[in-house]
């Protein structure tokens, strides 16, 4: 039964056209009416706390990470479906339309709402569609409220010579947004609130609402099944799921007028659709105003690909709750990637001086180092925090020698010496560490001065995959970017010491001894370095791999000016692409070119040839240092710039398959990628 509410006037709102000219992402019907196109571009928005909605333009679901309200229950992590999309229907001029499209695991497609699109574009990281229903223009948008778990979708008349009437079928779920739902006889508790209705999962679930100042709403109880998730499909896991149709709001509206539907955790949800939609406009326009006003003759010279990303980079910070810290400590961290990433250690790291030194915001550099200093032991930083809470995992070596780095890029950004007092000593227990040996026989060899990581069974470098017990790339002896890291650690607590009223000799003195043995890296034969040295049954592993860019992209350099060269141009000819590195070359043995299929075969191909857009980053330092080009290594950045517009539109793509034309494979939005590819952009216009 409806709820017994009158239809109030949507609030009138004016229509603005600006923004239209100004979207950087914008496609018409050439990509909007071609399911098979447009279902492969997907939109995001965060909230800060390490919830989203994701969706495509298509306005079908294709995998089981896309809703409209995904909440972060244990912020960062503990994200839950709670909403997964609506169903909607506009009733215009005697005529129905549909707006929105599904997929069946019946191979059947409906409704086909997408026909309907004549237009989508990104107002900052808003993802906007616009639908042409005869004479009449629907416009909608989604976005969320920064620290809440609050999703709001807003819909504008902006067009028409009579009303539109809207039926808006709101499917539901609650489930860990990596699983998918089969619903059997599921019963969910649907309950009356002011505005709209509660939802209780079963007893001991969080309750979420549904709401709207604008629209009545008619409770619901049926389960749709059978909904197809072609993604899901593609990577060899369950691709079906059911949704609960909970409610169904109706709104009419007149030219000019406008009607907020609001989903969230938070009972209080504000839900005046125009305050939340301009405090999020303004919030944007801020990032970009701090960016600018840091920056201002790069900022000024910017192509549009780069104002995007610095709207980009924002979608990854978010609070983290600090141990035995007090409830309101700000504590910040990065999520590595979207959708399925929580916050790494060493993703963190690798992303901060992109996402926040080249953004104009150190304060949340500092307290993201601030952070991650409390969680140091053993002197290693973690792998990364369970999704479930709980402990942190310390499997990496090089997570702890990327904060250093870190540390290193603040300090010459900031010149602050009260937080370098603060991470100093910290950082100085970390090299003790390091030395007298910690987890995973991670330990200074006394022979040479050179980083040992490693054992069976366990991936401590970035190439991490695992399938059980198969560890892809073990990678188990002296890596060349670990020691790369290792010297330009200790060169940069030598360059600190000073600041820090510290001696930099203990330190200056281990690194001239690291330089010396590095070049045991070198491979006369073949004109770059090993991969690994000192590998058990192995010895020196000559794989053409990225991992060497690093022993020239970082500050310190312990290679002479002619190997340094020789690494640029072997990679430049043999694993540089459009959109990243390869992270095997293609004439090496267990080369793979494509990253599909199961997760034993897409694990299996992500270290063996799967191209790395962050990887580009480096490179194009590494370039830059070498040939001195300024305009040279800009032109290695652009294309992958441009991926803003496909696979995570405004944003840049974790991994592309080796071979052309590159497509786009795993996270939509990675962390790294779009930190490299800013923090090597700026180092081009400097």
């Amino acid at each position: 039964m409806a709820t017994k509410k009158p239809r109030a006037p949507s609030r009138r709102t004016p229509v603005k056209t600006d923004t239209t000219q100004n979207a950087e992402v914008e496609f018409g019907r050439e990509i909007c009416g071609v399911l098979d196109v447009a279902e492969q571009r997907e939109w995001l928005v965060t909230n800060g706390i390490g919830g989203f909605a994701s969706g495509t333009v298509s306005g079908n679901l294709t995998r089981r990470y896309h809703g409209l309200l995904v909440a972060a229950l244990h912020p960062p992590v503990g994200r839950m479906q709670l909403v997964a999309k609506l169903d909607e229907i506009a009733h215009y001029d005697a005529a129905d339309y549909a707006l929105g499209s599904n997929r069946w695991a019946s191979g059947a497609i409906e409704p086909q709402g997408y026909v309907h699109i004549e237009s989508f574009r990104l107002d900052g990281t808003t993802p906007v569609w616009r639908f042409a229903l005869a004479d009449a223009l629907l416009e909608k948008r989604v976005w969320m409220r920064h620290g809440e778990n609050t999703t709001y979708v807003q819909y504008a008349m902006l067009r028409g010579s009579r009303s539109v009437e809207l039926e808006l079928r709101t499917l539901i779920n609650y489930r860990d947004f990596h699983s998918n739902t089969h619903a059997g006889d599921w019963r969910m508790k649907i309950d009356a609130v002011k505005n709209g209705l509660q939802i209780t999962a079963f007893e001991g679930a969080i309750p979420f609402y549904l709401l709207s100042a604008g629209a009545t709403v008619e409770p619901r109880h049926d389960w749709c099944r059978d909904y197809f998730l072609p993604l899901e499909k593609y990577r060899g896991l369950d691709d079906r799921e059911d949704y609960l149709l909970a409610a169904v709001f109706r709104a009419t509206l007149a030219l000019n007028q406008s009607v907020t539907i609001v989903f969230s955790t938070n009972a209080n949800a504000a839900l005046d659709g125009d305050v939340a939609r301009a405090q999020n406009t303004k919030r944007e326009s801020d990032l970009i105003a701090q960016w600018s006003s840091a920056d201002s003759p790069a900022a000024s010279a910017a192509p549009g690909w780069v104002r995007q990303l610095i709207l980009a980079a924002d979608q990854f910070v978010v609070k983290r709750d600090l141990p035995d810290a007090p409830e309101d400590s700000d504590g910040k961290s990065i999520i590595a990637g979207y959708h399925w990433f929580g916050d790494w250690g060493r993703d963190t790291m690798i992303a901060l001086p992109g996402l926040t030194l080249a953004t104009g915001r150190p304060d949340i550099a500092k307290k993201i180092l601030l952070s991650f200093a409390r969680y140091i032991d053993g002197g290693m930083l973690p792998n990364n925090f369970p999704d479930a809470g709980g402990s942190p995992d310390y499997n990496t070596v090089d997570a702890a020698l990327w904060f250093f780095e870190a540390v290193r890029q603040y300090f010459a950004a900031t010149q602050d010496i009260e937080t370098l007092a603060k991470l100093f000593p910290v950082m100085s227990q970390m090299i003790d560490a390091h030395v007298a040996g910690t987890r995973y026989q991670i330990h200074v060899d006394q022979a040479d001065g050179l980083l040992y990581a490693g054992e069976p069974g366990v991936q401590l470098t970035w190439m991490d995959a695992k399938v059980g017990d198969w560890v892809v790339t073990p990678r188990i002896g002296k890596p060349v970017e670990i020691n790369a890291l290792w010297f330009n650690a200790l060169q940069t607590m030598a360059s600190l010491a000073p600041a820090a009223k510290q001696s930099a000799e203990p330190f200056a003195k281990l690194a001239a001894r690291v330089k010396q043995s590095f070049a045991q890296f070198w491979n006369a034969s073949a004109g770059y370095c090993y991969d690994v040295i000192d590998a058990p049954g192995i010895g020196n592993d000559a794989a053409l791999r990225p991992n060497q860019i690093f022993a020239v992209s970082l500050t310190q350099s312990p290679l002479p000016a002619e190997q340094q060269k020789a690494v640029v141009d072997i990679c430049a000819r043999r694993l540089v692409t459009s959109y990243g590195l390869r992270s095997l070359a293609q004439t090496e043995p267990g080369y793979q070119g494509h990253y599909g299929g199961n997760i034993r075969e897409r694990d299996g191909a992500y270290h063996q040839g799967t191209v790395w857009g962050w990887l580009l980053g480096p490179f194009v330092l590494a370039h830059l240092r070498v040939y001195g080009n300024p305009a040279a290594a800009m032109s290695f950045l652009e294309p992958l710039g441009r991926q803003i517009h496909s696979h995570g539109l405004g944003t840049l793509s974790e991994i592309f398959d080796g071979e052309a034309p590159f497509n786009p494979r795993g996270c939509i939005a990675q962390a790294w990628t779009v930190a490299e590819v800013l923090r090597a952009w700026r180092a081009t216009v400097s």
